[in-house]
């Protein structure tokens, strides 16, 4: 019913939208004298502002300096690739299902074209795919995760940002433990919830507090018939982006009000970052049902993986089996979404992997979304996993030579999150015969 009504509100919003968009081009247009003044500015701003927030945005496009093409393709995912085919080392980069598109991670593509062949999961909107097509739960999901990793392998790298990478650690522990010789090389965990327990955040505390049977009554709704999966179960993404939203209220409240002054000024480069901003983080897509409330009961309410108790088509995810495929943990200071701490339990679990195939880097400053994108993440976060994935990469047909490695243990007693576990300052100490790693350390910390 939900579903059904957000739909009858757009569409009777849609005179609304072209009266105020054809009031915006009359206040706009040179010949019109109101143009050049502060009032025709307000009144055009103010049209901008109301159609914005009251239109469906549509999936983006990447628009890279790239060309693209999808080598790989199941009814709830297709994998472009970027560039031609090339001798580069192969990086897959698996995108949140969460309510946005893959296209969130533009940025975190193009830092990566110039030295990788780099892979993208584009994920379908659950509300495009027909019932026909089955179910799609997090067993699908791992499902999905190792013929990926067959079908681009070997040497394959992954990183895995946020939600995917419980589904992504789960599918390399079953492929270890059937000794798969297609495991990945590496895999990047970018603000990923492992192990919620730690350092919870409000999006786990509600988890625990309202429990699966909350979000099954009040979260789950049919998908209208005006789309090709009419009558699939799915979590919509207008749910999701409002929950993104409700968190943040104030600071999005205040972007659209600068936008505001930014078109009264005509300060047209500013408005210009706020629309690129805001067409992305508004489009969103719906998911499938049993994925979110699997999701929901595994990860955040039952804490299965990091308890030893998650399965995979009846078969145990045993993060201990994992030994050849490196793992390295990316977290940022002010998550307000994944806590510190709880992706850094992938190293914890992983007790048979050697040392030398960890890596932990905490970026100081850095928010759930300065961990994939922005400025930090051009900066300092992306070199380091570059020189992660080199220094794990296979040369010539053998594998790099192992390298000691100290980690030295540096309490932080700033910290105000809660977290008892000393910060790790991982440092690569090699030996004349190893190739010579820079120590991989937290960015801010000497």
């Amino acid at each position: 019913m939900m579903y059904l009504m957000r739909e009858s509100c757009e569409l009777i919003l849609t005179p609304a939208r072209i009266a105020a968009d054809l009031t915006k081009l009359a206040c706009e247009n040179p010949l019109n004298p109101l143009t050049y003044t502060i009032a025709g500015r307000s009144v055009a701003a103010s049209c901008e502002i109301f159609e914005r927030a009251t239109r469906a945005y549509p999936k983006p496009a990447f628009d890279l300096a790239a060309s693209e093409r999808v080598v790989w393709e199941q009814p709830f995912c297709r994998v472009i690739a970027f560039g031609e085919p090339s001798d580069k080392p192969k990086l897959l980069l698996v995108a949140p299902m969460s309510g946005h598109y893959a296209t969130l991670l533009r940025g975190t593509v193009a830092a990566f074209l110039d030295t990788h062949q780099v892979f993208i999961t584009d994920w379908s909107d659950a509300r495009q795919v027909p019932l026909a097509a089955g179910r799609f739960g997090l067993d699908e999901y791992i499902d999905y995760c190792m013929a990926l990793f067959e079908a681009l392998g070997p040497d394959l790298h992954v990183m895995a940002v946020c939600q995917p990478s419980v589904p992504v650690l789960a599918a390399i522990a079953r492929m270890e433990a059937e000794d798969h010789p297609l495991v990945p090389r590496s895999a990047t965990l970018l603000g990923g919830p492992i192990d919620t327990r730690r350092s919870p955040t409000a999006v786990n505390d509600l988890a625990q507090q309202r429990g699966i049977a909350w979000f099954r009554r009040h979260c789950i709704h049919a998908v209208p018939p005006s789309y090709p999966g009419d009558g699939r179960a799915v979590y919509p993404g207008f749910l999701q982006l409002t929950g993104f939203m409700g968190m943040n209220l104030d600071r999005h409240l205040t972007a659209h009000w600068d936008m505001f002054n930014h078109l009264v000024e005509g300060d047209g480069d500013s408005a210009t970052k706020h629309r690129e901003f805001y067409d992305e983080y508004l489009a969103v897509m719906d998911l499938t049902a049993e994925f979110y409330l699997e999701t929901v009961e595994q990860v955040f309410i039952a804490h299965r993986l990091p308890r030893g108790e998650m399965r995979h088509r009846g078969q145990p995810v045993d993060l201990g089996a994992i030994r050849r495929c490196a793992l390295m943990a990316v977290e940022g200071e002010k998550d307000d979404i994944t806590g510190v701490g709880q992706t850094l339990a992938a190293l914890d679990l992983t007790p048979n992997l050697p040392p030398e195939r960890k890596a932990y880097h905490l970026q100081a400053g850095a928010g759930h979304y300065g961990i994939f994108n922005g400025s930090r993440f051009r900066a300092e976060i992306a070199p380091k996993i570059k020189q992660f994935m080199q220094h794990n990469s296979e040369q010539s047909g053998e594998k790099t030579l192992a390298c000691e490695q100290t980690v030295m243990l540096q309490p932080d007693e700033d910290r105000a999150d809660g977290l008892d576990a000393s910060v790790a300052l991982i440092v690569y100490q090699a030996p004349p015969q190893c190739p010579a790693v820079p120590a991989l350390q937290i960015a801010g910390q000497s």
